[in-house]
């Protein structure tokens, strides 16, 4: 395991594990216990998230391979690599092609970056899916260059978390903090206090939750005196603030990797949570670590009314520690029998150390091939990329009672669940281009459940960004709001009911055509009919030229169809949909057909069935291309889902001529 900032050499354990021997207590199920009551942190889970990771091309301020590469000026590759994990990309909607050798089998290795809100959203909502209920946001020293990138991931990790329903709050990590005693105090007061207003901010006995990590090291990073230490405590305590310490392993007895003198200033934190990283690696150690920390510690935090968060490791990749979960289920356990309510997982996100509980590469086959890196089948057994967070999930709930505490692990490395991605789309092509708009389509996916939808990916450069979804049985996409006579590239995933990701479609690129002349919008204020409409929004609305205004269809009904009559049988080549411009409708994706008619009442297909997205960022348009040579004069829109709101709604329908 590589040093770095957040680990702590693995000397200091040694004299404090040499010698231990046996596990000292019966295995029984000891009453879990805490100074407090439950709350956002006690007796939950808790998950240090690390959210620093960016790509070149994201948007960040940082602007580059941060935390992927050593030297993050320039691409990720074998010789420029920050990482001793490779993280299973598939979930992600965005992610960055690198310079490292395609995957095992065959793909792009590609890095998601943390920047992206899309990724944020993909790991709240794996906490979500696998019980973890809080997670603790890293903050380093945010006055330097890396402070802009900070304090955006600062506002991504709270939009994800009220979206998925999980706590966050933040963490300070003092390390190589020359001002930290004044600039800690303004950087809460003048930035991070606001996101403690949030609704999905971790309080601990009706208290927004602050962590400080990092005083008491017994090294250079932390110089920091007892004094110092302690004014910063209480300031928070004086704010308000529930405050926890990330502090030495030897907390407790002052020595080895605590500095002496910080007795006062660790009995001031409201709940202690101790380092663990880089002092066990197997079972062994976790049992010593039983009797000569957890088992003590515990008492002397009930003794001083101090709430107890140790950690628990899943072990690092690269060191071959995990023993597909033995280890980590271990630390468990001993925490079980010996009571503790509340546990800190070190950590979410952690590929540069090879600690990380997230997605990773199962297998060589979703490891770039001749970088050395391993995956989770190091040791023999075959692991799914989630194992750690499943394990995670049955660790919280042995914890808060929910299954008994048992040294054998309730899940096993791969589970009899779907656990088969789709087979990739086939066949990808171009079926019709405008001036603003590309549709596609292609072959369908196999599943050995079923595919639930495919996504929909536009590439700039070697960058891979969502550009939509179509449901499980359409196979077909209009891409809208392009710039004329440019070219573009996509490809297509496929998806399936348990999270699974297909590998990628080949690649198809094409150039859009050149702008046309003036048109002229064939349905302004003409007849409009519809299946049904709620309240004022009226079908009239998507023809009376205000955006402002719009039909929407009764709700939780699909199907739901718009009509307008033209007035005469003419040539229809385009049809624009647009939603009200405000920026409280946010991105929704339509899954409609066009119908037309000559009379009014017996109606044919014009356009299949396939999802349009509408995305504020770009006025909230979608465009239906239409066959050339296309004739109706009634022509109706047939609506069958809306990602955004249950029903269908257009604010502006325009129809063009050919």
């Amino acid at each position: 395991m590589g040093v770095t900032r957040r680990t702590v050499l693995q000397v200091a354990t040694v004299t404090g594990v040499a010698g231990s021997v046996g596990l000292g207590r019966t295995a029984f199920a000891a009453a879990a216990t805490a100074a407090s009551a439950p709350g956002d942190v006690v007796g939950k889970v808790t998950v240090g998230y690390q959210g620093w990771f960016a790509c070149a091309g994201d948007g960040a301020p940082i602007n580059g391979w941060w935390h992927w590469a050593r030297n993050w000026g320039q691409t990720p590759s074998v010789s420029n690599s920050a990482i001793v994990a490779w993280p299973d990309s598939r979930d992600y909607p965005t992610t960055y092609r690198t310079a490292f050798g395609n995957l095992g089998n065959g793909q792009p290795a590609a890095l998601f970056s943390s920047y992206d809100q899309s990724t944020v959203d993909v790991h709240f909502r794996w906490m979500k899916q696998y019980g973890i209920d809080t997670a603790a946001l890293q903050r380093f020293n945010p006055t330097g260059g890396e402070g802009p990138t900070r304090d955006a991931m600062a506002g991504k990790v709270r939009s994800a978390a009220e979206s998925q329903g999980v706590k966050f709050y933040v963490m300070y990590d003092v390390s190589d903090w020359t001002a930290m005693q004044t600039e800690i105090k303004a950087d809460w007061t003048n930035k991070m206090r606001q996101h403690a207003g949030s609704s999905a901010y971790a309080r601990q006995n009706g208290k927004p939750v602050v962590c400080v990590w990092g005083f008491g090291f017994n090294d250079g990073q932390r110089p920091f005196t007892p004094d110092a230490s302690l004014d910063v405590v209480n300031w928070f305590k004086q704010q308000g603030c529930y405050v926890i310490g990330g502090v030495p392993t030897w907390w407790r007895t002052g020595d080895r990797d605590s500095r002496p003198g910080f007795s006062a200033v660790y009995h001031a934190f409201d709940m202690l949570s101790p380092w663990m990283v880089g002092r066990i690696g197997n079972v062994s150690d976790a049992d010593n670590f039983y009797n000569v920390a957890t088992v003590p510690d515990l008492a002397e935090c009930a003794a001083w009314g101090i709430d107890y968060q140790p950690c628990v490791l899943p072990g690092a990749v690269g060191d071959r520690q995990r023993a597909h979960g033995d280890f980590m289920w271990r630390q468990f356990y001993n925490m079980g029998r010996a009571g503790v309510a509340s546990v800190y997982i070190s950590m979410f996100d952690e590929y540069n150390e090879g600690n990380q509980i997230a997605k990773t590469a199962e297998s060589q086959v979703w490891v770039p091939t001749g970088s050395g890196l391993l995956a989770l089948d190091e040791d023999g057994t075959a692991c799914s990329s989630d194992y750690y967070l499943r394990l995670t999930g049955d660790g919280g709930r042995m914890l808060k009672g929910q299954i008994a505490v048992t040294a054998v692990r309730p899940t096993p490395p791969v589970t009899g669940g779907d656990t088969v991605p789709p087979t990739a789309p086939g066949n990808l092509r171009v079926t019709a281009v405008s001036d603003t708009s590309v549709t596609l389509a292609w072959s369908a996916s196999v599943d050995n459940v079923g595919v639930v939808g495919y996504r929909v990916r536009r590439f700039v450069g070697v960058t891979a960004t969502p550009v939509g979804t179509a449901g499980g049985d359409v196979t077909a996409f209009t891409v809208t709001g392009l710039t004329a006579s440019t070219p573009y590239t996509f490809d297509v995933q496929a998806l399936d009911a348990a999270g699974s990701v297909s590998t990628s479609s080949s690649q198809v690129t094409t150039t859009t055509s050149a702008s046309g002349s003036s048109a002229v919008n064939a349905v302004l204020n003409r007849p409009t009919m519809a299946s049904s409409y709620t309240q004022s929004y009226a079908p009239g609305n998507a023809v009376d030229g205000n955006a402002n205004t719009y039909w929407e269809s009764a709700n939780s009904a699909f199907p739901q169809w718009l009509q307008v009559d033209l007035g005469s049988a003419i040539g229809v080549r385009r049809v624009v949909l647009t939603l009200p411009p405000a920026t409280a409708w946010a991105t929704r994706s339509q899954t409609m057909s066009v119908q037309g008619s000559t009379d009014g009442t017996s109606f044919g297909q014009l356009l299949g069935s396939a999802a349009y997205t509408f995305d504020p960022s770009s006025e909230n348009t979608a465009t239906l291309s239409l066959p050339a040579g296309t004739t109706t004069r009634h022509l109706r829109l047939v609506f069958t889902a809306n990602t955004g709101w249950p029903a269908g709604q257009v604010a502006e329908l325009r129809v063009f001529g050919a």
